[in-house]
């Protein structure tokens, strides 16, 4: 079985959702979507307050750079482009669209050209970007002019609660597996590996039956992060990217379940990216569920849908173990959404941090073999290279450091916050003209 170094074992919590079987989710009287929905730039409208759309029309244009079309979730009318609250706490800019329920549908144009160079441009006309997360442009990520080899797709998901990509694999066997082989074009990888974790023996069972030539699945332990792109990368390959460098740099690239699903969606179906399936979940919602959810949908939507006390001891957007605490259920759905779980008193912890004890737990745990504690301790005395030395950069953010600490102490917003620090003062020192700053 595939596995890596260090890493921990929270409990799945899997049980809550995985039987649930995808859904629509809540049609919401009015969508916010976001311009800014990846990494990049913000998307640039192409509406104007008052004009009708439809259901996959196109109201905003990727930026130029790094950055990607948006699309309407919904059909209705325009009321504005404004300041619409967001997880970090501030205001970006959203369309504001008021639904007319009339459900009239655009699609994309159909695909003649199924070549590498058609499958990318569709891929970036439809406004793809990776669904696991991290939300980058996927016609960037698959065109690379590196020499790749394999293509990995991350059916892991690692963290705790979250079964959408679960339910993919197993329900939308088919189309899911024709993406990959897209993205498998438009990479120019020869194999594909589908990484799964040994909780959901049904579906690596399922796609290895169904899954065909040049493409195979990896069974992996359940272990997190066991979806963390380098870590899966070793798990699967054995290959190990280089520090610095891109998995690309070690002859692969890594797509999500779902960006996989996109892709064949916009490539043979049409659709362009303005929907995805997310899992809502916790013993604090009173149903549990698998759902297609339209970008731009209040969490509010999404908790009245699904039973969602929101008087609960703690509202997250995305896995537990990664997630953002939700503060506003205003907050709108995104491309990038995996999951919103509604968190019972009993399923939280509230922290009351003491001094280290010096036990070494957080070293054990880090798979990227960092030393989290002494990183911390750069970070409070200001001692930037000793931060960098002991691979704040490196940091993925994945939270094993605070889950293992006796101590309770909030080491990863500590490296966090350590590695932000440092990435501003290289920016300093590149304006600067070059000199290094750090």
């Amino acid at each position: 079985m595939g596995t890596f170094a260090n890493g921990v074992h929270p409990h799945g919590s899997k049980a809550l959702s995985a039987g649930c079987p995808i859904e629509r989710g809540p049609e919401p009287k009015a969508v916010y979507v976001p311009l800014l929905q990846h990494i990049g730039r913000p998307a640039v409208p192409v509406v104007q307050a008052g004009e009708r759309v439809l259901c996959g029309q196109l109201i905003a244009e990727a930026a130029e750079g790094l950055s990607a079309n948006v699309y309407s979730p919904v059909s209705g009318t325009v009321k504005g482009v404004l300041g619409h609250i967001t997880l970090s706490g501030k205001k970006r800019e959203h369309i504001l669209i008021e639904n007319d329920f009339t459900e009239e549908e655009m699609f994309l144009p159909p695909l003649a050209d199924r070549s590498r160079e058609g499958i990318l441009a569709r891929i970036a006309e439809a406004g793809i970007v990776g669904m696991g997360g991290a939300a980058f442009p996927t016609a960037v990520k698959l065109g690379t002019d590196k020499k790749v080899d394999i293509l990995l797709v991350n059916g892991a998901e690692c963290e705790p609660y979250i079964t959408c990509d679960y339910r993919v694999m197993i329900e939308y066997t088919q189309a899911f597996l024709a993406g990959v082989r897209l993205c498998m074009t438009a990479c120019g990888a020869e194999r594909a590996v589908i990484g799964v974790e040994d909780n959901k023996k049904d579906a690596a069972a399922l796609l290895a039956r169904a899954a065909g030539e040049n493409v195979s699945v990896r069974v992996l332990k359940t272990k997190y992060p066991q979806g963390a792109e380098k870590q899966l990368i070793y798990a699967c390959t054995k290959r190990t990217v280089p520090e610095g460098k891109l998995p690309a740099d070690a002859g692969v690239v890594v797509v999500n379940v779902q960006t996989a699903l996109a892709v064949q969606r916009a490539v043979e179906e049409n659709i362009p990216c303005y929907e995805r399936v997310m899992t809502v979940s916790g013993k604090a919602a009173g149903r549990p569920a698998n759902l297609w959810v339209k970008t731009g949908t209040p969490y509010r939507d999404l908790a009245v849908f699904c039973e969602g006390k929101e008087d609960c001891g703690r509202i997250v957007s995305g896995g537990p173990m990664m997630g953002e605490s939700v503060f506003s259920l205003k907050i709108c759905t995104g491309k990038g959404t995996s999951s919103l779980l509604f968190l019972d008193k009993d399923e939280c912890e509230n922290r009351n941090a003491s001094a280290c004890i010096g036990c070494g737990r957080c070293v054990q745990a880090c798979p990227m073999g960092l030393s989290p504690v002494f990183i911390e301790q750069a970070l409070l005395g200001e001692r930037w290279e000793e931060a960098e030395a002991y691979g704040a950069l490196q940091c993925i953010a994945c939270g094993c450091c605070s889950y293992v600490c006796p101590a309770s102490r909030f080491l990863v917003q500590s490296v966090k916050l350590a590695k932000k620090k440092l990435q501003e003062r290289r920016a300093a020192a590149n304006v600067r003209g070059g000199k290094k700053d750090v």
